[in-house]
């Protein structure tokens, strides 16, 4: 039944589908679909604001107006449903595709590192110690997990930041993704279960500069308290032109 009640409503002009609303929901009400954020369904939305300060461009607010009534027993039904299916997808195993094979790699010895002096000539070599490194396709099982230091990137930075293997990536286990074009929940599922299993030692968030990728280091805290953990965080935000913008511990 329809009443006169407060709602989300989201200005599409505003919303760059960034995603940042989504994981604060509650009650799974908001999706990216099309590029945008929605209220999949007015009885699934209590109307209380909690996504409103995430958003980075205002274009959520409350209003008043007539929608089906908010229904609890729908949320649990909804968030139930979404979580069997979500634990009925196919894990992923070492011995399938290539793109999800777990491989491990040999480093080049310490003097002839990526970082600082290179007589060996060295520093042309990938610093990269492991694959895979896209989140939907490393499993948290993976052995290059363990006791790792977390190198956690927006997909766009490795093409924008020359010096990314010499900065940033020898001795690190990686895992990439776009908050914008992938699914934050399962992101959270999973960076949750890493960090519940995995002893991770520490965690550097490099991030573009341009809003949706703020979501990144925002799905990894959220993943941290879902845990229930305490890791050692650092978040590093490039320009859109190779230029380190700000550090943060």
């Amino acid at each position: 039944m329809k009443v006169m009640r407060k709602i989300i409503e989201i200005d599409e002009e505003r919303c760059d589908g960034c995603g940042l609303c989504v994981p604060a929901c509650a009650e799974g009400s908001l999706e990216i679909i099309e590029g945008k954020a929605r209220v999949i369904s007015d009885n699934l939305c209590d109307g209380l604001g909690a996504c409103l300060g995430e958003c980075p461009n205002d274009a959520l607010r409350i209003v008043e107006r007539e929608a089906e009534e908010f229904d609890e027993a729908a949320v649990e039904k909804f968030l139930t449903e979404k979580e069997i299916k979500n634990k009925a997808a196919k894990p992923l195993v070492a011995s399938g595709c290539p793109s999800s094979r777990i491989q491990r790699f040999a480093q080049p010895s310490a003097q002839g590192s990526v970082f600082g002096a290179d007589p060996q000539g060295l520093a042309g070599r990938s610093a990269l110690g492991h694959w895979p490194i896209q989140i939907h396709l490393v499993p948290p099982t993976a052995p290059f997990l363990k006791n790792a230091d977390l190198l956690v990137l927006a997909d766009c930075v490795p093409v924008a930041f020359p010096t990314l293997h010499r900065d940033f990536l020898q001795g690190k286990a990686v895992m990439m993704g776009c908050p914008k074009l992938d699914d934050t929940e399962s992101y959270i599922q999973k960076f949750t279960q890493i960090f519940r299993t995995a002893g991770v030692r520490s965690i550097t968030a490099v991030v573009m500069e341009v809003p949706c990728c703020s979501g990144l280091p925002m799905i990894v805290k959220k993943s941290l308290d879902a845990a229930g953990v305490e890791i050692p965080m650092k978040e590093v935000v490039v320009s859109t032109r190779g230029e380190i913008l700000s550090r943060s511990n």
